[in-house]
């Protein structure tokens, strides 16, 4: 057995994004010698990557940004209520530096080998430059959304022109003025791009798979007024984020649909459709997601809002879900998307009706013809949940391999550790979020990964290891509720649908919150939590 002497660092943090800084702010902020590694040159992890016109935040931007810290609160002045990328990564930034962390960066280091030495009880990390670490702990942040996901599309490598992914955006500005455009993919990101370019360009077509039941972002700046509101209101704004299901600090809407009348309720549709980002879910009926009826009243009540929007009744009919209800898809919150489609330069090209044959050298060849471009933009999503820590080269106790082991799907405890992966934390990976607002979800995740290192240091414990057993209660909780989520097993990446080929899981948490805490509570309440503790080298015995 080694001593903690010949570790480099305590706590090695792969990925410096939202999650990745916040848990190298708790791991140095606890005393233990910290490094983070991250592939990119620069910080901000999927804001460092998803720089195309018009990227921005769909929640609220005071309530992504973190709430760790009433200082850093008051000291950063969002400009806008679902801020762009370039404050985004400016505000990320500020944070790294607000908090002395860029030292403990290293940028440009994509890890490609993680193995857990038995014998010392530690992780030896070696990134692609050839670099290794050896670390007791290592919290592996690199989020559900990193890898970025081309389509399965012949001839994607043949296209002269220009292809970008939105998830791996140069950054060097593409200059789109009057340039044949495709866009392939209709999700956010692709929603967003749409109207960001529509004007610039001599034509756009956006090339979409299954019509999406997008609606309005309601975007707005913070006034004055706003911003003292936020300032004074630190205390309560914490409490409702760190406690409520979702995250969000939007209102409730107190009531079922069955206790309004059916002219009531198209009253609360309208109010709703003019309601913030997120707050069309969270805000809408306790039933919406739970009552079909309900549902494909809203469905049908948004059906009405594209036709009044979209001027040509074909186009209009393209851009309307009709096998899914609202929410079994991730919905995307834009500005101006539907409207995009009146300019004269915009064209739909629903891919269920003219499907793509290739890509080849000048564009793209559907079942209906070929058209030229300019440039392509693949707005097609990631592999989510386990794209990242798959290609990562984990290998933990007794051979266990990660890319084989979650090949059939990934089981794990919390959301963020696992079986045979001593001191292994993989805080916003598979089940790693229950549907609401990313960072307060994760940073609940880091915060119960800090304070279990911090005990293991008090007790004098060098492995943390959950037992077969608690990852079995775990994956029981998921696959039980899985089955009640609104999420489409046909139709969202949140099961891998967008990803030929992948294992339809689920890859959230759909216990949400609170399932989370009941969970981890009843571990952390337990002597030794259960059996997840060892001593010394010792490995744990399974279950």
């Amino acid at each position: 057995m080694k001593s903690d002497n010949e570790v480099d660092v305590d706590v090695l943090v792969i990925g410096a994004g939202v999650v990745g800084i916040y848990a190298l702010y708790r791991a140095i902020d606890a005393g233990f010698t910290a490094r983070t590694l991250e592939a990119g040159d620069g910080v901000g992890g999927v804001w460092y990557w998803n720089r195309y016109p018009e990227a921005r935040f769909d929640s609220e931007s005071y309530t992504y940004g973190y709430i760790f810290s009433k200082e850093l609160f008051r000291e950063w002045r969002w400009r806008e209520e679902f801020a762009t990328q370039p404050e985004i990564e400016d505000y990320l930034n500020f944070v790294v530096d607000r908090f002395d962390l860029r030292k403990n960066i290293s940028t440009g280091q994509r890890v490609v080998s993680a193995v857990y030495d038995e014998t010392d009880a530690i992780w030896v990390v070696t990134t692609e430059a050839g670099e290794t670490t050896r670390a007791r702990w290592v919290i592996s942040a690199t989020g559900g959304l990193s890898v970025p996901h081309l389509p399965e599309i012949e001839g994607l490598d043949d296209f002269q022109g220009e292809g970008h992914h939105t998830g791996a955006w140069p950054h060097t500005p593409i200059d789109f003025t009057g340039k044949r455009v495709a866009i392939i993919g209709n999700g956010p990101s692709g929603a967003q791009l749409l109207p960001a370019i529509v004007d610039v360009v001599e034509s756009v077509d956006l090339y979409q798979r299954t019509p999406t039941w997008t609606t309005p972002l309601n975007n707005a700046p913070i006034t004055s007024e706003r911003y003292e509101w936020l300032h004074d209101n630190f205390e309560d704004i914490v409490t409702v984020l760190s406690t409520s299901p979702s995250g969000f600090l939007h209102e409730p809407a107190g009531k079922f649909s069955t206790e309004d009348s059916a002219e009531a309720r198209q009253e609360f549709y309208e109010k709703i459709w003019t309601s913030p980002g997120f707050a069309k879910l969270t805000s809408n009926y306790y039933d919406m997601t739970t009552n079909r009826d309900v549902n494909l009243e809203f469905c049908e009540f948004l059906a009405k809002k594209i036709r009044s929007i979209v001027k040509d009744p074909v186009t209009a009919d393209r851009l309307i879900p009709k096998d899914h209800l609202f929410g079994a898809k991730r919905p995307p919150f834009v500005t101006n998307y539907f409207e995009s489609f009146n300019k004269p330069n915009a064209g739909l090209i629903a891919l269920k009706e003219t499907p793509i044959v290739r890509v080849d050298a000048t564009g793209i060849e559907t079942t209906e013809g070929h058209r030229d471009y300019d440039i392509i933009v693949y707005a097609t999503g990631f592999d989510f949940g386990t794209g990242a820590l798959t290609r990562m080269g984990v290998k933990g106790r007794e051979g266990l391999d990660l890319s084989i082991d979650w090949a059939d799907g990934p089981s794990d405890f919390g959301g963020f550790s696992a079986n045979r992966l001593p001191n292994f934390f993989f805080p916003g990976g598979p089940h790693g979020a229950g549907g609401g607002n990313y960072p307060r979800y994760s940073q609940d995740q880091v915060d119960w990964i800090l304070d279990t290192i911090i005990y293991a240091r008090e007790q004098g414990y060098h492995s943390f290891e959950p037992t077969a057993a608690q990852e079995a209660i775990w994956m029981s909780m998921i696959e039980t509720l899985a089955p009640l989520s609104i999420f489409s097993v046909e139709h969202s990446h949140y099961y891998g649908a967008n990803v030929e080929g992948k294992p339809r899981k689920f890859l959230l948490n759909p216990g949400g919150r609170g399932k989370l805490h009941e969970i981890l509570d009843g571990v952390s309440s337990t002597e030794n939590y259960g059996g997840a503790f060892t001593s010394a080298h010792e490995t744990v015995a399974a279950g």
